[in-house]
């Protein structure tokens, strides 16, 4: 209702739009790649490892570092920077929303705008993606699924909406620091158990 009126509204989404074409441009392009050659083991648990130490060094940045207090003092450059880090979560073992948040921060945003801004750059992400691989199977549908993914898409939307909110408030008063132990944990126990045969994990 606000954006043809308020300025901040139509900076915002403005800024989302900046922030999810690269997203787009890249995924075409490297899409096909990224799942032939990137979906293995040992990717997956490098990259949890290396995104660890990433929000370790994101976490002790100093105060000062931060410029952007508030999701509508964005800039499109801050928008733009923001939907390139978006675009490491195409590499298997990176999170979405985790590239988003944490590349903001590193990027000067505070840690309330850079969630708020992941929050709404995943909207049209996630509708782009799902409308993408529903239009590549579209020879596998009918009419008769249409309420099936009906109640699906409803379910989703209401779970999704839960976790982000919950989210949101853990975020405002916690930090990554536990998360980003975890990930490095995880991704030493997954090359350690797969150098040495113990576990076939891409069986």
């Amino acid at each position: 209702v606000a954006l043809p009126r308020q300025p901040k509204a139509q900076r915002l989404a403005l800024n989302i739009v900046i922030g999810f074409l690269p997203a787009v441009i890249l995924g075409l392009l490297f899409g096909k790649f990224i799942k032939a050659h990137l979906f293995i083991p040992t990717v997956v648990a490098s990259t949890f490892i290396i995104g660890g130490f990433i929000i370790l060094w994101a976490e002790k940045r100093p105060p000062g570092s931060i410029r952007v207090l508030h999701v509508d003092d964005m800039t499109p450059m801050d928008a733009l920077k923001v939907g390139l880090a978006q675009c490491l979560a195409m590499v298997p073992g990176t999170s979405r929303s985790g590239a988003t948040i944490i590349g903001g921060m590193l990027f000067g945003l505070s840690r309330q705008a850079a969630t708020d801004f992941s929050f709404f750059l995943a909207i049209p992400t996630l509708i782009g993606a799902g409308a993408y691989s529903l239009y590549k199977e579209r020879a596998l549908l009918s009419v008769a699924d249409i309420p099936m993914f009906a109640v699906g898409l409803v379910f989703s939307f209401v779970s999704a909406w839960l976790c982000v909110r919950w989210l949101l408030r853990y975020i405002s008063t916690h930090d990554f620091v536990p998360f980003a132990w975890y990930r490095i944990a995880f991704g030493i126990v997954v090359l350690a158990t797969a150098w040495s045969g113990l576990v076939n994990w891409a069986g």
